[in-house]
């Protein structure tokens, strides 16, 4: 198969898609890989590591695209990628479809088949796609949180863990899964005051156990959030349901019951943000304040540190990108439920009910 990767064009992403010795595993089976000039470069890979892999090197994007059956990418095609895509092409990537619906006809047009990176679903429910990411993002929203807590950033001037006679800053967590798990877990290692909460009781009974004694677990329902604004420094909205929008569980009303310079930071922003005063920003203007409070709802928070993301991307993508080379898309999806799952449109279609629901599309169940 021939296979494309563009360096991405999202603002201040700098992760890509595929790591030189990724491109080695690709090359050996007899695959022919084109990466665009410069491509890897932030994520720390020079060109002349991919050349070594056995790789080609292409100067432009449009070059890679126009080559290429298969591109793999990072983050979604965005407007001047829209073109670039040709009816067949396989585009295995993440796309959050929910999220945009301009980008969710831009695909159905272009005809193509696009396998998104966040949909892929094992049998036990797990998204092995998404986990490698959600770490690094539960991860660094607790990072965001803590520098946007202090006073020249436009927080109310609190160190998360505090000092001996000064009380830790409080960390709400909504939503107990891979993103939330990892940002209450740097909380506590950082002492503040952090209370986690989920809409299921198992999984906070875990957490009970395991997690270090300052952090709290509580039951997630409208009341308890709106008591636990009232004196919350810093939350983190970490909600997923795979394929769809997320749920608004921070309304414009309940900014008032928060004091001024807390910070609010939603890392469901690529599903369309869990806060209703959140929209999409970037890693160069990352932050506007509503009714005094601080939000942060970049949507590639892990964009900020490519070489860590890359890599964890990679060895987690690689098996599904190898099946895909290796058997074409339709043998690969029929063979494998997981990467089945991963299919969202294919060829003018959506094929994803989520997806579909989200806009008021048709939705057409796939036969292969």
């Amino acid at each position: 198969m021939i296979i494309g990767v563009p360096k991405e064009i999202k603002n201040n992403e700098n992760r890509v898609a595929l790591t030189p010795s990724g491109a080695k595993e690709l090359t050996r089976r007899g695959h022919r890989l084109y990466v665009q000039a410069s491509a890897g470069v932030n994520s720390g890979f020079a060109d002349a590591d991919y050349v070594a892999a056995g790789a080609e090197i292409l100067p432009t994007i449009e070059e890679v695209y126009a080559v290429a059956e298969m591109i793999i990418k990072v983050k979604e095609p965005i407007e001047p990628e829209y073109g670039l895509v040709r009816s067949g092409q396989l585009l295995f990537t993440y796309f959050h479809f929910a999220s945009s619906e301009a980008l969710t006809l831009a695909m159905i047009r272009s005809g193509a088949v696009c396998c998104a990176y966040e949909t892929v679903e094992r049998a036990d429910r797990s998204l092995p796609l998404l986990v490698p990411m959600s770490e690094v993002a539960g991860r660094m929203a607790t990072q965001e949180g803590m520098y946007y807590l202090e006073r020249p950033r436009g927080g109310k001037g609190k160190l998360l863990g505090g000092v001996p006679g000064v009380k830790p800053a409080k960390v709400l967590v909504i939503g107990a899964g891979v993103v939330g798990t990892a940002a209450a877990r740097i909380a506590a290692g950082a002492d503040a005051d952090v209370t986690i909460c989920d809409i299921s009781i198992p999984r906070l009974t875990y957490l009970a156990d395991v997690m270090p004694r300052n952090v709290k677990t509580l039951m997630s329902n409208e009341y308890n959030i709106r008591q636990e604004l009232r004196d919350a420094d810093l939350v983190i909205g970490s909600v997923l349901i795979p394929g769809a929008k997320a749920p608004k569980l921070v309304t414009r009303d309940m900014l008032s019951l928060m004091q001024p310079g807390s910070v609010l930071v939603d890392v469901a922003i690529d599903q369309g943000g869990c806060f209703e005063t959140s929209h999409a920003t970037t890693h160069e203007n990352p932050i506007y304040e509503v009714d005094g409070i601080v939000h942060y709802a970049v949507a590639n928070i892990p964009g900020a540190v490519p070489y860590t993301s890359t890599l964890a991307l990679t060895n987690a993508t690689l098996p599904y990108v190898l099946e895909l080379a290796d058997k074409g898309w339709e043998r690969a999806c029929c063979e494998n439920a997981e990467l089945r799952l991963g299919l969202n449109v294919v060829e003018g279609k959506v094929v994803y009910r989520k997806v579909a629901e989200a806009w008021g599309l048709d939705y057409e169940p796939l036969v292969l």
